[in-house]
């Protein structure tokens, strides 16, 4: 049976696609243990398959070759922008700027609520190392892309035009519970892979912005964030 996307489409799906699924089943687990583990390790099982699905396609992953690492300037570029992402994402989060209420928020406490490290660190490195790449790979690589074009993979990023930026943005903001916020972050990172033409950039700003709010989560305490 032949798939309804080429290769280098599903090689960019397949490892988002396993993220959400696996999303869906931390959100739908009984908090109480009724299946017999703790949920919250199931984002542990998330990065082990979204990982090793990146890992074992990373040949295909042209975009990525150490040959494309950006500039100093453009790593600047995409710290800078990662930070401002971070302090905005935590700033749009008013009622009417949020699609629904969060279903799978992780808080890594014990019944004495202190903190259990172990799923904080395994939860940091998921969101700060695995999410940026598995998705600036899909919304970016892939689907901004196809949005310009269904033979995605000859579409230069600097030919990117505002209808694929816009589309491709909108469907990132339906995955995230804070839209407002969602379209900030989206448009951002499309912009510095429109602007360099690299994905690392946008790699690296997600990175930083997820990783900033990890470390802001874990020290707040505001875990409808994470």
């Amino acid at each position: 049976m032949k798939l309804p996307f080429s290769p280098a489409a599903q090689v960019r799906v397949i490892p988002f696609v396993a993220f959400m699924l696996l999303l869906q089943l931390r959100g739908m687990a009984p908090a109480d243990g009724a299946w017999g583990f703790d949920p919250r390790w199931i984002y542990g099982l998330t990065v082990l398959v979204v990982g090793a699905l990146l890992v074992w396609w990373w040949r295909e992953y042209g975009e990525l070759s150490v040959q494309l690492w950006p500039s100093w300037r453009e790593v600047g570029l995409a710290v800078g922008a990662g930070l401002l992402v971070f302090v905005l994402w935590i700033q749009l989060d008013a009622p009417w700027m949020q699609l629904a209420p969060p279903t799978a928020m992780f808080i890594p406490l014990d019944a004495q609520g202190n903190l259990i490290w172990s799923l904080v660190v395994v939860r940091w490195i998921g969101a700060a190392l695995l999410v940026p790449v598995m998705e600036e790979l899909f919304w970016r690589s892939f689907l901004m892309r196809w949005f310009q074009d269904a033979t995605f993979e000859g579409v230069v990023p600097l030919q990117v035009g505002l209808r694929a930026i816009v589309l491709s943005t909108f469907v990132f903001m339906l995955a995230h519970t804070l839209w407002l916020a969602a379209i900030v972050a989206g448009l951002a990172y499309a912009w510095l892979y429109v602007r360099t033409g690299k994905l690392w950039v946008p790699v690296i700003a997600h990175a930083v912005t997820n990783g900033a709010l990890g470390i802001w989560v874990v020290t707040t305490g505001n875990w409808v964030f994470w």
